[in-house]
């Protein structure tokens, strides 16, 4: 749990790093930073960009957060398994590129536990991530179930698949 939490607080101060350049494109944001600005500046409350990723006055949002667990079907043979994880893989960009899924990654270690991943999604309800849970091959195929939980996180988890583009140097 430890590691998982880690790894939550980096991402969440990644993706509050605003860049120092002419503009902030990770961002999309279009007003200018100038070069000269200072540590202060940058970290400035900006009410348009709160509001732009939601945030309310403590610059946090609601979020579901999906742990991905092993499913009944998990004995696919080599050809359907690289399928399926090319139809799952498609499923998480096609999601993130409409700005329902913030973060998606697998966990690698697996000693002893059915854990393989965590989706947060982008919606206010249980009910809505259900329905884009089911939207996922690797559901449908029952190689992997997920357990849905409210969650409360930084706002700023919204620009990380904007960020992630800039950082990635081949595309999944």
């Amino acid at each position: 749990m430890k590691v998982v939490l880690s790894f939550f607080v980096c991402l969440v101060l990644l993706s509050c790093n605003r860049p120092v350049d002419d503009t902030c494109e990770a961002c999309d944001l279009t007003d200018s930073i100038p070069a000269d600005s200072t540590t202060a500046e940058l970290n400035a409350y900006d009410s348009l960009y709160a509001q732009k990723l939601g945030a309310d006055e403590y610059g946090m949002k609601t979020y579901v957060m999906a742990f991905l667990k092993d499913g009944p079907n998990n004995d696919l043979d080599s050809a359907e398994a690289a399928q399926l994880q090319m139809e799952h893989m498609a499923n998480i960009n096609r999601m993130a590129e409409e700005g329902k899924l913030v973060l998606a990654g697998p966990f690698y270690s697996k000693e002893g536990s059915d854990l393989r991943g965590i989706y947060v999604f982008n919606v206010e309800t249980i009910e809505e991530a259900e329905e884009l849970t089911k939207s996922d091959p690797a559901v449908q195929a029952g190689s992997l179930t997920m357990d849905l939980q409210m969650w409360y996180g930084s706002a700023a988890l919204m620009e990380v698949n904007a960020i992630h583009k800039r950082v990635a140097k081949e595309n999944h």
